[in-house]
């Protein structure tokens, strides 16, 4: 049998990869065109890697590509916020579950000590290292689940919130609010309660959303 090399990172998924980053960090902002004859010069390629990596990002729901009227970043609506933490709530609540299911005390260590980050964090007020740390606690509880179907419908979900022009840590008394969502998933986890960490895990999602709705209304009665 004959091997063949390795090959390197495709192009257009590197496009796409400063592509994502530019649209989370809202560089790129909601709505937006997406010049694709700026976009390749600036990046000194084609159009055809920038195209492919555009498809790329179509299928994850970041950009929008509409016929003869070209590429645009995904505007997320309340409506669209509504239905996506609905479905994550579900999601995540599976995930929980099958995690404290599974997890083994080693699993539960880790998990401990993320949170552990977590506590740090909030003393801090430190709402970066909060929200990574948040992430991190997650994404652990995937790998301790293993089902990549379900990991990788709550990563697209993810994603797809973080086209939201807010972030819910940013409202009034919400980073207080989550870390005490986050100690009762553990305190379920602790004791092997499917039920209970799912309940505590959907909980947190829809508590999550509620706190994206008020910081909008809030902007909207301000403008």
């Amino acid at each position: 049998m004959t091997v063949g090399r390795i090959a390197p990172v495709a192009l257009y998924q590197e496009v796409a990869e400063r592509l994502r980053q530019r649209i989370f960090s809202h560089e790129l902002q909601p709505g937006t065109w997406v010049d694709e004859q700026a976009l390749a010069a600036d990046y000194g390629i084609s159009r055809t890697p920038l195209r492919e990596a555009l498809k790329v990002l179509a299928s994850e729901g970041l950009v929008t590509l509409k016929p003869r009227r070209g590429c645009y970043v995904t505007e997320i609506s309340e409506r669209d916020l509504d239905e996506i933490f609905t479905v994550m709530a579900l999601l995540e609540g599976q995930c929980a579950a099958d995690t404290a299911r599974k997890a083994t005390d080693g699993d539960l260590a880790r998990l401990t000590s993320i949170h552990n980050e977590l506590e740090r964090a909030a003393s801090a007020n430190d709402i970066n290292g909060y929200f990574e740390a948040n992430q991190a606690f997650h994404q652990e509880m995937q790998l301790i689940v293993d089902n990549r179907w379900l990991s990788q419908a709550i990563t697209d979900l993810r994603k797809v919130i973080k086209l939201s022009r807010h972030h819910s840590l940013f409202s009034d008394g919400r980073l207080k609010q989550s870390l005490a969502e986050h100690r009762e998933i553990l305190e379920a986890l602790g004791r092997r309660d499917a039920a209970g960490t799912e309940q505590a895990m959907r909980e947190h999602i829809s508590s999550g959303r509620r706190a994206l709705a008020k910081i909008a209304a809030r902007k909207e009665s301000a403008a």
